[in-house]
């Protein structure tokens, strides 16, 4: 079975907004590294609407590096109440959202590799409320950011366990949870 991981970028405060403001002075190869591998163990990533009409202003112009490519390559599943754009940034599929749980746990038994939550949100809310999240990988960065998007909201609250951390050089710490059912 597939692995659902969401993975965050996060201030010290916990806010998650405009990590590019933020994160990029506090990034190194080692950080870079763990990007990558954490990248290409994944051939899908799920998004939610917003998140996806985001990363698809910018990732489709992105390519010449493994990197860039690989996630330009796989498909991208984008939960949607709402019409999207799907020609933007493809492969793309889009999840109705009252179709969000059947789908998901439909994709986790199919073969391949893990799938990848870019951001947490009310996706990643609902996919730990109901059994299909299994890991939270956040990256804190050594920033006060003072206000923004929180990490967490009330709709969040579940028990969590932790089973890794990293300290990277930089000051950044990878924090690896999963949820306990």
């Amino acid at each position: 079975m597939r692995k659902i991981i969401a993975s965050t970028h996060a201030t010290l405060d916990g806010f998650i907004d405009n990590p590019h403001e933020w994160s990029t002075q506090h990034s190194d190869k080692e950080t870079e590294s763990y990007a990558i591998t954490m990248t290409m163990a994944a051939d899908a990533l799920l998004l939610g609407r917003v998140t996806y009409e985001g990363m698809a202003q910018a990732w489709p112009n992105m390519s010449g590096d493994a990197f860039a490519d690989h996630v330009n390559a796989i498909t991208k599943y984008v939960v949607a109440s709402q019409p999207v754009d799907t020609d933007v940034w493809s492969p793309t599929v889009v999840i109705p959202g009252e179709d969000l749980l059947a789908r998901v746990a439909e994709l986790k038994n199919q073969p391949g590799g893990d799938i990848l939550i870019w951001g947490n949100g009310r996706l990643t809310d609902a996919l730990a409320k109901a059994g299909l999240l299994d890991e939270y990988q956040i990256l804190i960065y050594p920033v006060l950011k003072g206000a923004g998007e929180p990490l967490f909201r009330k709709e969040s609250a579940t028990p969590v366990e932790l089973v890794g951390s990293t300290t990277f050089a930089t000051g950044a710490i990878l924090l690896t949870y999963q949820p306990t059912r």
